[in-house]
């Protein structure tokens, strides 16, 4: 046990599912634990608008981790998972530290990797100046076509379309509209993962702007102006944006699957494991997601709480999938529960949760956007014609007694 008998929880790992994690303890358990916080990382950046930046649409956002960890009531330290003894519950980092446990979460999400023999590979900010200088080359006419692929494995295929979208959106804004946009999914349908409903939606958003979609289809390799699909035919271009595929690098003292994914029970418990838990793009389910891994997250830190003793019931992981498509002109939020029979998707122009951000996380949302207004404090007040207009919020991500406008 930490201190004065309290629960020492480490978290390894620094992003939405760590964050998600130890807000949720803090509000279940503030009193009963410890909460570590280690990731090889300084900064927790904020993702899911990388794809706006080549476009001087928005850009991700960057947080200073010890200063996140202070403000949820945890501590930093520095550091990559390396081993785990779950038989002395110790947790020991890449340069030999040891990190006692009572309960330990694998937060430490998953590492890119090309998808696309010879393409353009798009991970995040570290690629906007590629897809900016795609755009430069298509304004100057080297470019003529443009594929975005989404590689076989564990991905999560979304940024793709945005990709697509933002850019047909910027070609036409710039009197470019005879480039082709090509979109190449291994997909039945376009996001087909938000139900037959919603794909219609999406695959109608796509043809109104003359994007080319090629679905069961697996991008293998590009070259010389073809990019190559398996199980046959070729999409001609010139260049090819690519998502990157990802695995997750060995952790000595837990199990891992294909690609070094993390099994876990409906509670986030690591298969096999007493006392570890994971949460996140570390974990094999197949869905890459955010919002998917902060729903995992509470699971994981409603079943440690339940452990401490606190009285709550633990709610075991049932994935709701909300995706919000930036498309260079209206946005559209989209919203299903993926194991639940019959198609039970909702889509539209409208927020469908609130915050309505990229990533919806019952309790980091929120805290990230009490951050972000903190920083727009000083900024000049909206305009007379800034009216607030009521939505249908979903209610798993709304408090009681909140009544959110956008």
């Amino acid at each position: 046990m930490g201190r004065n008998d309290r629960t020492t929880v480490v978290i390894a790992g620094g992003g939405v599912a760590a964050l998600e994690a130890a807000l949720t303890l803090r509000a279940l358990a503030e009193e009963h634990v410890d909460i570590e916080l280690l990731a090889p990382e300084t900064h927790f950046w904020y993702r899911p608008l990388a794809v706006a930046e080549p476009f001087e649409l928005g850009e991700p956002k960057r947080f200073e981790l010890s200063d996140l960890a202070s403000r949820v009531g945890a501590s930093f330290t520095p550091g990559a998972l390396a081993t785990v003894d779950a038989s002395k519950r110790v947790a020991r980092t890449a340069a030999g530290a040891s990190f006692p446990y009572d309960a330990l979460l694998l937060a430490c999400g998953a590492t890119p990797s090309p998808g696309v023999h010879g393409a353009l590979p798009f991970r995040g900010p570290a690629d906007t100046g590629a897809v900016r200088q795609l755009l430069a080359e298509a304004a100057t006419g080297v470019v003529r076509r443009v594929a975005f692929a989404v590689p076989w494995g564990a991905v999560w295929s979304l940024p793709a379309y945005e990709l697509a979208l933002l850019t047909e959106s910027w070609l036409r804004a710039h009197d470019l509209s005879d480039v082709g946009v090509a979109l190449v999914t291994p997909e039945d349908e376009p996001l087909h993962l938000f139900g037959r409903r919603a794909s219609a939606v999406v695959s109608a958003l796509l043809a109104e702007r003359g994007i080319d979609v090629h679905t069961h289809a697996y991008p293998s390799n590009f070259r010389d102006g073809q990019l190559a699909l398996v199980p046959h035919g070729v999409v001609e271009a010139d260049r090819v944006v690519a998502l990157p595929r990802l695995h997750v690098p060995r952790i000595d003292g837990v199990p891992q699957g294909r690609d070094g994914f993390v099994h876990v029970d409906t509670h986030c418990r690591v298969v096999g494991l007493p006392g570890v838990y994971a949460a996140g793009d570390v974990t094999s389910f197949p869905v890459k997601q955010g919002g998917i891994a902060a729903q995992q997250a509470d699971a994981a830190a409603e079943a440690i709480a339940a452990e401490v003793g606190i009285d709550v019931q633990p709610t075991p992981f049932r994935p709701v999938l909300r995706g919000l498509i930036l498309t260079g002109r209206e946005p559209r939020y989209l919203r299903t529960e993926i194991d639940r029979p019959g198609d039970a998707s909702r889509f539209g122009s409208e927020p469908l949760w609130w915050p309505p951000a990229k990533i919806a996380a019952r309790r980091l949302a929120p805290f990230l956007a009490g951050l972000t207004s903190e920083e727009a404090a000083a900024e000049p007040p909206a305009g007379p014609g800034a009216v607030p207009v009521e939505v249908e919020l979903d209610p798993e991500l709304v408090g009681p007694g909140s009544r959110p406008s956008v």
